[in-house]
């Protein structure tokens, strides 16, 4: 992951200012990993033991770009060649004797998962290797092309409607889409394809998608910021509708885990494990995901009892789930628990609790417990 930039002034100013997302020239010799990349046991159940192979982002394209560096374009975006590249080399160290490939990203590099997974498992295809499973898992690249809470210029990444800059980034990238989500669209339209919900049913690889219902990086290209600031009542009821929109695009994706929190990327975090959602853990609910489709493989059952896939939190405001990352104060650094979040974004107790028609004392009481 890592965002994108989409013309020659905002690419210049990535590559002065993140230098490590546009070249590998500081990137670090050796890199630990941690969440579903670590190797401990107890930080990643299920997969601690897998092959793993982790590609950096430095083609600042969300993993679609297929031009090169020319006279008119004195950069190179490669995203979607760079994955090719990298399969066709695996295959010569051991994929071609995997029975899966699962293909995961966070972020852009989650998009970039739902723009490539079909494309891989066609690869491998093509180069013989059909006993190979590919699968996805998305990471926080579910975005929504909703109307921003404040319509801005698109001035740069952060500002710019992610329609408009996609729209502009395409063109620019050379960016490549599957060719079934293409077919969906008309010529001109293909920034469709960058948005989970639009290209999910165009997929035939199974798609695990994790995201939090309360993106911070979706909130920030919808202009919402906060800063420490008590949000405007138009702003709190934009992100309440912001959680309400994308749950209404998870109904009818199979397996995802969707917790009521404000936060962006877990899979590589450490304290991936702790989040939940109805009592099941992510890493959970992907081993559930696992069997589910090594069953199906063999006999079609219906989905294992106590192993849930479809996971996607009910309640209607950030950090309503007690098992959500902890919130520190953007100036303060202070940790802060879910009343006190709530306090600070202005969000009035004595009114909700008319609204809600309950007492404060025990509104507070199940905020507090996540009810």
């Amino acid at each position: 992951g890592g965002w994108y930039c989409f013309n020659r002034e905002n690419c210049d100013t990535r590559y002065d200012t993140m230098r490590r997302l546009m070249s590998s020239r500081e990137w670090p010799a050796t890199r630990v990993g941690t969440g579903i990349l670590s190797s401990q046991p107890e930080e990643n159940p299920h997969w601690w033991n897998a092959n793993m192979v982790f590609i950096p982002y430095c083609s600042s394209d969300v993993w679609s770009g297929a031009s090169s560096k020319s006279e008119k374009n004195e950069y190179a975006f490669m995203g979607a060649l760079i994955i090719q590249e990298v399969i066709k080399e695996l295959v010569g160290k051991g994929l071609s004797t995997a029975k899966v490939l699962l293909l995961a990203g966070s972020s852009a590099g989650g998009t970039g998962v739902l723009l490539n997974v079909d494309r891989v498992a066609e690869q491998l295809e093509e180069m013989g290797y059909q006993g190979i499973q590919v699968r996805g898992l998305a990471d926080s690249g579910w975005f929504l092309d909703n109307k921003q809470y404040r319509r801005t210029d698109c001035i740069d990444t952060i500002t710019c409607a992610p329609t408009e800059a996609i729209r502009r980034g395409i063109r620019y990238w050379n960016g490549i889409v599957p060719e079934r989500c293409k077919l969906q669209f008309k010529e001109g339209e293909e920034w469709n394809c960058f948005f989970g919900y639009k290209i999910y049913p165009t997929l035939r690889c199974p798609v695990f998608v994790v995201q939090w219902l309360f993106d911070e990086a979706q909130l920030t290209v919808d202009n919402v910021h906060l800063t420490g600031q008590p949000v405007q009542e138009g702003q709190w009821l934009y992100i309440q509708n912001l959680g309400r929109e994308l749950r209404n695009t998870l109904k009818d994706v199979s397996a995802s885990f969707a917790p009521a929190c404000l936060s962006h990327e877990i899979i590589t975090r450490n304290h991936w494990t702790d989040i939940q959602v109805k009592g099941t853990s992510l890493p959970r609910a992907l081993h559930c995901w696992d069997r589910s489709l090594h069953e199906s493989n063999k006999n079609g059952k219906a989905p294992l009892k106590g192993c849930p896939i479809h996971l996607i939190d009910s309640c209607p405001w950030p950090h309503c789930n007690p098992s959500c990352p902890t919130i520190r104060d953007q100036f303060t650094g202070q940790e802060m628990n879910v009343i006190q979040f709530l306090m600070h974004m202005g969000f009035d107790v004595q009114k909700m609790a008319q609204q809600q028609g309950l007492e404060p004392s025990k509104l507070l009481g199940m905020l507090s417990s996540g009810s």
